[in-house]
């Protein structure tokens, strides 16, 4: 578990600014999982999408993503995890593959996180920020994502990761403006799920 909470370039959670705000989160509850709720609340309401709100620039590393209020939902989850780590609770990084437009033949990989929690173990969450048809919600030990999975080259990836996958922050470093980020969204095909250590969730609910 201890991977889960360390600190790295992009999860950089020891930064003053971050870890200022997750103890003034903190402040106001008492067990891990309230400051998890707390954490995901703020980051899913106060931060930005880059895509629906068409803000610049491209952030990647926690503190960046705090300091401009804004990032894809990758970055996002740099900064969810980054609270949590700031506060003791395990936090990783899960994936979904993604259909672009629902009448699309594009896709791309979706970030989200995993928070460890003592009464179930661990819980996927999606700060992304509801929007119309979007809501996701801290509510264990029910899962409530931004998206589910609908087409057939969708997938669910089982993996919790401690750190983010490089295909994500190599194409969060390379641009700098939310529509070059939009044409360059990094995918991974499902024929090459093992290349980059992934494996298919079976959900009982899936469709």
């Amino acid at each position: 578990m201890e991977e889960y909470l360390q600190v790295s370039e992009v999860i950089n959670w020891q930064h003053p600014t971050v870890l200022k705000l997750a103890k003034k989160i903190a402040s106001r509850h008492q067990t891990s999982e309230a400051i998890a709720k707390a954490c995901f609340e703020w980051v899913r309401d106060k931060i930005y999408h880059s895509y629906d709100y068409q803000m610049n620039p491209v952030t990647c590393r926690a503190s960046d993503v705090l300091k401009y209020k804004t990032g894809y939902c990758y970055a996002k989850s740099h900064l969810l995890a980054a609270l949590l780590r700031a506060n003791g609770v395990p936090a990783g990084f899960c994936y979904q593959r993604l259909r672009l437009h629902d009448n699309g033949e594009l896709y791309s990989l979706h970030g989200l996180n995993a928070v460890y929690l003592p009464e179930i173990g661990w819980y996927r969450i999606d700060a992304r920020r509801n929007r119309q048809n979007v809501d996701a919600q801290f509510v264990p030990s029910k899962e409530q994502l931004a998206f589910k999975i609908q087409f057939p080259q969708e997938a669910n990836f089982q993996n919790i990761f401690w750190e983010p996958l490089p295909i994500v922050v190599e194409a969060l470093q390379a641009f700098n403006t939310w529509n070059d980020m939009l044409i360059n969204l990094p995918d991974i095909p499902l024929e090459l799920l093992e290349k980059f250590g992934l494996a298919l969730r079976v959900d009982i609910n899936q469709h």
